[in-house]
This record gives C-alpha cells, sequence and structure tokens, in this order.
C-alpha cells in the first residue's frame, strides 16, 4: 500500500469508543479503504501507517478470525492490508509486517537501534579459540564459507572476503525490522532484531535475537516450541523444532533441527539433519546427519556423513585449550560409540569403527574401513567400493534433496566416482605399492601413517582401486563417443580431444562443489585483486563451475587415460577405445557383483535372527519375508541386476560401433 491519508474525526471517535489510545492521532496514517471497525483495545505511538482490514483467516479447527487489531500495543510500526495482531502482551516496535500476515499471543517483537539482522556475525568454526572464522550472512554458501575457512594461509583473500561480506552485511542493515507477507507468529516469546521472510510460521517460540529467517512462499520456514536462537540465520525451506538451541548458528537450505538438539558456533549447509545431540565448532557441509542424544560433534568438517550414536571427538591439548581440529572427507560414516581423537583426517566415504587415538591421516586412501582392535587402527583400503550401503548412500542423497527454493546456494556434486575421489585412489594405489616394495611383498603388516594394513587388505585394496578406476575412465569413454559416427581413427581422436584446458591438474571437494583446482585459485585470485567485489559474483562463479563440471571432468579423464594406458593422443585407435571400454565391462561387472553379495548378507539365516518371536525356522523365514521381502524381489538388488544388464549392452552398443 503506498498511498496514506491522515484518519478524520470521525474514524478517531470510532477508535476511542473501541478504546484505542494514540500519543498522537497525526501521527497515525491510514489506506484510502481504510475502515476502524476491526480495532479494538489498540495502543499506537510514533509514526504508524495501517492497511485495509477487509478479509478473515479460517485457522485450523474450522475457527475463524476476521482481519484487525486487538490487544496490541504499536509502536513505529507499518502494518500492511488484511493482517490479523491480536492479543500482544507486551508490544511490537519498530517494524513493517507484510501483508496477510498473522500474530497472535506473542510477548514482544521489536528492533532495537541499527540492526544487520545476524548479517557479519562471526563463526569460530572449527577452532574454538579463533583464527578460522566465517563472517556468515543469509547469501553464504558451503564454498564460500570453506575458502574463508581454511585458505588461512592467503591473508590478503581473508581481507578481501572480509570486506565483501561487511559491506553486504551493512547494506541489510536497518533500525526497522520486518515480516514479511503471510507470516504467522503464534505464541511466542520474545522476538528481537529478527528479519522474518514471507510465508514463516513461528509457533511457542522461546527467543529469537538477531537474526535473519529467510523464507518465502517457494520454501517457507518453519520455527517452533521451545526454540531459541542467538545470532542466527535460518535459510529457505529450513525447520527448527522441539527446544533446538542456536547459538552463532548458519542453518543452510531445507536443513532440519529438532528433539532439543544444541549447537554453538557452528554452520550447517543444504540438507543437514540434526536431531537430539550437540554440536561445537563444526563444519556441517551438505547432508550430514546425527540423530542420536549421546552424539557430540566438534571441531571437525563433515559432508554427506551420518554419525552413529555415540559418536564422539575430542580437541583437548590440556595445556593450551581446545585447539585440534578434524576433518571426515565426503561420504565418511561412523559406528556407534566410535572415538575419534583430533587431529585427524578420514578419506572420503569411509567407514570409522572403534576408538582412533593415533591421529590417522587416511585422505588419499578412501573408500576404507577404519578398525579399532587393542587400541591400535587397522585400516582395509578401498573395500567400501563393495559395500551395498556406499552405493545406496550415493543413490539417496540426490532423490534426498529437498531443497524447493529455485535460488540454490549450495552447488552440489553427488558423484560417487569423480577426479576428487579416482585421483586419491591413483594416490592410494601408488602408496599400497610402494609400501609392499619397500616391506616385502610377503609381509604381514605393513605400516601406514598411525595405522596398520595387513597383507591381505592391502592387496585387495589395489585391486579394488583399479577396478574403480577402469570403471571412471570407461565410463568418461562411452560418455565422450555417445551416438557418434565413428568412420576412422582420426575420427575418433578429434572427438576425444578436450574442449577446453581447464581441468587438468589436482581436483578438490569445496563442501560438496567438486572443481579443478585452478578454478578455484583463480576465482581466489579475482577476490583478491579487487576484479570480485560482490557476494553475488562470488556465488555466479560457483555456479558456473558447478555447471561446466562435465567439460572439466572430460579434461581430467582424458589426460589421466592416456597416463593410465599408456597411450598417446596422436596415434590412438579404435582397437585401444576397444581394450578400455572391455576393462570398464569387467570393472563394471565385476564391482556389480561384489555389491550384489554383500546385499545378499541382509537376507543371510544370520540377518533373521529376532524374527518370528515365537514360531519354528519356517515361519521366521516367513516372517522375515512379510517385513523384508525375498532377495530377488528387493528394489535394489534388481536395480544392480539391471545395471549389469544396461551397461554390458552399452559397451557392446560402443563395441559394435568401433568394429565397423
Amino acid at each position: 500500500m503506498s498511498d496514506y491519508r491522515k484518519l478524520t474525526a470521525a474514524e478517531i471517535e470510532v477508535l476511542q469508543q473501541q478504546m484505542c489510545v494514540a500519543d498522537d492521532w497525526a501521527n497515525v496514517q491510514v489506506a484510502e479503504e481504510f475502515v476502524p471497525d476491526y480495532l479494538h483495545h489498540v495502543h499506537f505511538s510514533g509514526c504508524i501507517r495501517l492497511g485495509v482490514f477487509q478479509k478473515e483467516f479460517c485457522l485450523c479447527g474450522g475457527v475463524k478470525r476476521h482481519a484487525g487489531i486487538r490487544y496490541a500495543t504499536l509502536h513505529n510500526v507499518d502494518v500492511g492490508d488484511n493482517c490479523c495482531i491480536e492479543n500482544v502482551k507486551n508490544y511490537i516496535a519498530n517494524y513493517t509486517i507484510g501483508e496477510a500476515t498473522f500474530i497472535d499471543n506473542i510477548d514482544i517483537l521489536l528492533t532495537d537501534g541499527t540492526s544487520r539482522f545476524g548479517n557479519g556475525t562471526e563463526v569460530s568454526v572449527l577452532n574454538e579459540t579463533g583464527g578460522r572464522e566465517v563472517m556468515m550472512h543469509d547469501r553464504l554458501s558451503a564454498h564460500q564459507a570453506y575458502i574463508m575457512a581454511l585458505y588461512r594461509h592467503r591473508p590478503r583473500l581473508i581481507e578481501a572476503m572480509k570486506r565483501i561480506i561487511e559491506a553486504y552485511a551493512d547494506s541489510c542493515s536497518s533500525e526497522r525490522g520486518t515480516v514479511g507477507r503471510h507470516v504467522t507468529i503464534v505464541n511466542a516469546g520474545y522476538i528481537k532484531n529478527v528479519r522474518i521472510g514471507d510465508y514463516c510460521q513461528i509457533e511457542g517460540v522461546g527467543r529469537l535475537k538477531n537474526g535473519t529467517i529467510n523464507s518465502n512462499l517457494s520454501a517457507p520456514v518453519h520455527v517452533g516450541y521451545g526454540v531459541v536462537c542467538d545470532d542466527f540465520i535460518l535459510s529457505s525451506g529450513s525447520s527448527v523444532e522441539d527446544s533446538t538451541c542456536l547459538t552463532r548458528c548458519f542453518v543452510g537450505q531445507a536443513c532440519h533441527m529438532g528433539h532439543g538438539y544444541s549447537a554453538s558456533d557452528s554452520l550447517f549447509f543444504s540438507n543437514c539433519q540434526e536431531e537430539n545431540g550437540e554440536a561445537c565448532a563444526i563444519f556441517a557441509g551438505p547432508f550430514t546427519v546425527t540423530h542420536h542424544k549421546s552424539t557430540l560433534l566438534i571441531a571437525g568438517m563433515f559432508s554427506f556423513m551420518n554419525a552413529g550414536s555415540g559418536s564422539n571427538q575430542s580437541n583437548h591439548m590440556y595445556k593450551l585449550g581446545p585447539i585440534h581440529q578434524g576433518a571426515l572427507e565426503r561420504g565418511a560414516k561412523t559406528t556407534s560409540d566410535s572415538y575419534i581423537l583430533w587431529p585427524a583426517r578420514i578419506g572420503a566415504f569411509s567407514l570409522v569403527m572403534g576408538r582412533h587415538v593415533n591421529h590417522p591421516d587416511t585422505s588419499d586412501l578412501p573408500f576404507s574401513y577404519l578398525i579399532e582392535e587393542k587400541n591400535t587402527t587397522y585400516l582395509v583400503p578401498g573395500v567400501n567400493l563393495r559395500s551395498v550401503g556406499t552405493i545406496r548412500d550415493a543413490q539417496k542423497w540426490p532423490k534426498r534433496d529437498r531443497r524447493s527454493d529455485p535460488d540454490r546456494l549450495d552447488q552440489i556434486n553427488y558423484n560417487l566416482l569423480s577426479p576428487y575421489t579416482i585421483q586419491k585412489m591413483m594416490k592410494g594405489r601408488a602408496i599400497l605399492k610402494e609400501l609392499a616394495r619397500v616391506s616385502g611383498e610377503t609381509s604381514e603388516i605393513y605400516s601406514y601413517q598411525s595405522a596398520k594394513i595387513k597383507n591381505q587388505a592391502l592387496n585387495k585394496g589395489i585391486r579394488f582401486y583399479e577396478t574403480a578406476i577402469h570403471k571412471f575412465l570407461g565410463n568418461s569413454v562411452i560418455k565422450r563417443l555417445e551416438d557418434l559416427s565413428l568412420p576412422d581413427d582420426e575420427a575418433i581422436r578429434a572427438r576425444l580431444r578436450p574442449d577446453t584446458p581447464v581441468g587438468t591438474g589436482e581436483w578438490v571437494d569445496i563442501s560438496g562443489l567438486i572443481a579443478p583446482k585452478t578454478e578455484i585459485e583463480r576465482l581466489m585470485d579475482d577476490i583478491e585483486s579487487g576484479r570480485l567485489t560482490d557476494v553475488e559474483g562470488i556465488h555466479e562463479r560457483f555456479i558456473e563451475m558447478h555447471a561446466n563440471y562435465y567439460t572439466y571432468e572430460w579434461t581430467w579423464a582424458y589426460a589421466q587415460m592416456l597416463d593410465f594406458y599408456g597411450l598417446q593422443a596422436e596415434t590412438i585407435t579404435a582397437a585401444d577405445i576397444a581394450a578400455i571400454v572391455r576393462r570398464w565391462q569387467e570393472a563394471v561387472v565385476e564391482l556389480d557383483k561384489l555389491v550384489y553379495e554383500d546385499a545378499k548378507k541382509e537376507f543371510s539365516l544370520t540377518s533373521m535372527t529376532g524374527f518370528g518371536a515365537d514360531g519354528s525356522r519356517k515361519e521366521q523365514e516367513q516372517d522375515f519375508e512379510q517385513v523384508r521381502g525375498v532377495f530377488e524381489a528387493n528394489p535394489f538388488v534388481t536395480a544392480v541386476l539391471d545395471h549389469i544388464r544396461v551397461k554390458t549392452a552399452l559397451g557392446n552398443e560402443l563395441l559394435e560401433r568401433l568394429g565397423k
């Protein structure tokens, strides 16, 4: 509503008869079509602007409330059209309230002084004593936070990023808070210096102080009973419920926090789900999940991670305080009652079992098991490549992406095999071969970092990594030559040549975004030099990297293919490609068969223990089938068999074209 007028004498008289008072009626402005019928027991002070009150709200249970203001004190407040504001115990001050908003039974809603609404707040992630602070803001992505937290060896970069974020935070500052359109705030306590987006639902919160709730029509935010948030930002589509307590925390898009979860100085990015436990100074990348009361995550970096019950870490050097940190790279999991003494670094898609106190670094040996036996960490390299759980995780993450906001802050790459993980497998394969060479191929135990590797595990690890490398390189080649006429070797060579030089060298996973390190460094150079000067410019660059992933991936895969198979770009032939495809077929079938056998264990007689509570073995089996189904009909099992058939046919089709 843009056109306002002063109240008429007749309207003021009606309002006074309805027990409304004003410090100065001249400071109360109203919309042209305003009628005073639905305002009762209201105290106005400061500058007031009111819309019209023409519609009804239909509440749960069929109760109807007409728009209006009843039993409230308003100071410097703009109220949009068709709002309902009732039973404000204290007052509402210095707010602009959007149309069709419903506010009932709240204590206080105010903006005091100039506020940036949580933007610019420093969060001491990873190191509780400071040194890795991330300045949060309501456009923060996991990738931007990753650079700010971990690239401290580039002080000019950090200073430039701080200036950019400070400027953005200042642009958000105001002496007035906002409550968006179609917002519901009921049974709420203390709300101070909070900017609330459209379609947000706030029910029964205890306290909200100095924050932003980025709710919108596409992705509403829900904040539930007993929640306490201080110095916070809640992104679109998130929900914070059931007495959760957050202090200096960023909650990303489509995150869920509930069941009394407690967190301080932590960042949670897209699709995290945190319940019951506790977090302190963690960097929770996309899909970091913890459900259990006894689970503590502290001073660690995680992504695509599932924490088992009782998972714990510690970061104390008792003379110098809690200064240590650790990382579980993407896809790592912890079992129940696992423990890691920081500092440590766990490789991608690895499983941690038991207590580990010798500071393992397994980042170059991904897809491994870390098993504790008599206070010693035993490493089983590559074994997780055959795990049905790993494959299931890779399939479920895209399906569990609950972000409904078309404006996505995090650029998430879900690929299990990528230049990031394959480069680590290549390093891991070389490490294992060197261990065997130095210590002797007949050694029973090999030492790596602070872990032990058994002979059989080392040899199997080399085979697992080689199989995965064959699979990835074959995938890349087949995709590159898909649906093309290949009349001669020169046509094959021309098609295989990369479209861009970008992609060679090392790749990094910056909390969900997998990209060439050269592109990340180019971005950082542009921030340092002043060529990138705002938050949106940085965000657009991450979007560009993500969009070009497969183009960059082929550049990397092409170079690795030539090196791994000992080929020359100028002399590669159809026969060379055919050999790669055949190795790929063998690798795909081998890995799928290993996954198939692993899935079969879930249907063994041992797995039936606990079924058929009071019956015979036959009844036990029948009970198991009713609950779990039969192995051959399991959707995942049939998908594995279909995958073998489809991939075999895909390889055969390319081999046929190459043969011609």
